[in-house]
């Protein structure tokens, strides 16, 4: 019942001035709006990186090979020819860490489609576990090439959205036969649409086929020692040689036209780099020492000697944008809580005012019976209910000023309920913490001096 007689007293006072509890609560309002808008922006900033790095495959770790040196001169990163199918097979099978992985042959050649022409950024050729490790989903159309594929060296391939947007307009690619480097390409599937990257390069700017095919087809060599010019080297065009000075051998080589038409593959065993998915973030480490151990063994490199390999995983890229965007977050919600503050300071200047203007009520009030901790109670109350009716009002306005910013500047927005809940507490925290002092000077007036205040 004191409670309740306290509560019905601190109304009762906070209505006889409505307009200036209204300009009281101003600052709080302002504030907890900016926190809830800072807050809820900032979700939707860290939900879209966590998006965009999943996209890019936030569990993938790369293989690729060691450093090539001689003479003391180093070639540069996977210079040297030491990984091999045979190697991607043996971590994903010793490896329990790892979900899946896939063996890796990158290529760059011009694409040909009847009168239209493209340079992708990238011809990978791969498994189709390569689409698992990148976490891809379904394909827009048709179905992956298979492991039979793989095995055979069939000339079938997967497109992404750029290649069928540049090459075929809105005409379906299945079915249709595309060239790399005059070797006839089918196309059975189409990649979903991925967008560019957090470094801003297109992933759908991409073809995905077997990696026999590529390697043994079209780029029949290394990566480290090819040309990947997109200047052709397979040309059939014979004017420039109308008047052949050379002797004729014995037994007549095949003409350019013979040479493009049936290339000789050159097999070579390396591949040029595996790309493995580990269970979860938290499996990355313990997969890459798995990888380290069954690679080196692998390699029969003794205890001492340097990897001939490196593995390399998003974590630190990771770790540097999440931190990033903490950071941003953090710097947002402090100046938010500035106006908190600023708003709390408003409210003990009006308690003070409103302790001085009913200093000769306090009095009577205590004359009849009252004590101090009744007196306190009440003025804390009122406080409390001032910051709370700002706290309501600001999750309101800094809700839908977070819906305003997402759809006029598009940014990603996302609702934080656990922003609201402290949003809540802070503002009860700020009537008790800014409202005591009030209370208290109010609690200690003597009762005879303050009947006394004119």
């Amino acid at each position: 019942m004191k409670v309740y007689a306290t509560a019905r007293t601190a109304f009762k006072a906070l209505r006889r001035n409505p307009m200036r509890a209204m300009l009281t609560t101003l600052g709080i309002v302002i504030g907890v709006g900016a926190v809830i808008a800072m807050m809820e922006i900032g979700a939707g900033a860290s939900a879209a990186l966590k998006k965009t790095i999943a996209s890019m495959g936030a569990n993938v770790l790369v293989i690729r090979p060691g450093t090539a040196s001689s003479g003391g001169i180093s070639f540069g990163a996977g210079t040297t020819t030491t990984l091999t199918p045979a190697d991607c097979q043996a971590i994903l099978r010793e490896c329990p860490s790892l979900r899946n992985a896939a063996p890796m042959v990158r290529a760059r050649a011009q694409v040909v489609y009847g009168n239209r022409n493209w340079i992708p950024n990238t011809i990978y050729g791969t498994t189709p576990a390569y689409l698992d490790v990148q976490d891809w989903g379904s394909l827009a159309e048709g179905e992956p090439f298979s492991d039979r594929d793989v095995l055979n060296g069939n000339r079938v391939c997967i497109l992404g959205q750029t290649l069928v947007r540049e090459l075929f307009d809105d005409e379906s690619p299945l079915g249709k036969n595309i060239r790399i480097k005059n070797i006839s390409f089918r196309v059975v599937g189409v990649l979903s649409a991925k967008g560019a990257n957090m470094m801003g390069f297109d992933q759908d700017d991409v073809i995905l086929a077997p990696w026999t095919t590529i390697k043994y087809r079209v780029s029949g060599t290394s990566l480290a020692t090819t040309n990947q010019s997109p200047a052709a080297t397979d040309s059939v065009n014979t004017l420039s040689n109308l008047y052949p000075t050379e002797q004729l051998a014995l037994y007549p080589e095949q003409s350019n036209v013979q040479q493009a038409d049936n290339p000789m593959p050159v097999r070579f065993a390396n591949i040029d780099q595996i790309m493995a998915a580990a269970n979860s973030s938290a499996e990355i480490s313990p997969a890459i020492e798995e990888i380290g151990a069954v690679l080196r063994e692998r390699h029969r490199l003794r205890a001492g000697e340097p990897d001939d390999f490196n593995i390399r995983d998003m974590a630190e890229l990771t770790n540097t944008l999440s931190t990033t965007t903490r950071l941003m977050t953090n710097l947002l919600l402090a100046v938010a809580m500035i106006s908190l503050l600023v708003g709390g300071v408003g409210i003990m200047n009006i308690m003070l005012v409103s302790v001085t203007e009913r200093t000769r009520e306090i009095g009577l009030r205590m004359a009849v019976g009252a004590r101090g901790r009744d007196i306190l109670r009440q003025f804390l109350v009122e406080a409390v209910v001032l910051c709370l009716t700002g706290g309501a009002m600001g999750i309101v306005l800094g809700h839908g000023g977070s819906l305003l910013v997402q759809l006029l500047l598009k940014w990603p927005v996302e609702t934080s309920p656990a922003a609201i809940a402290a949003a809540v507490l802070v503002s009860a925290g700020v009537g008790i913490i800014f409202g005591f002092y009030p209370a208290w000077k109010a609690s200690r007036l003597d009762p005879i001096e303050a009947l006394r205040y004119e």
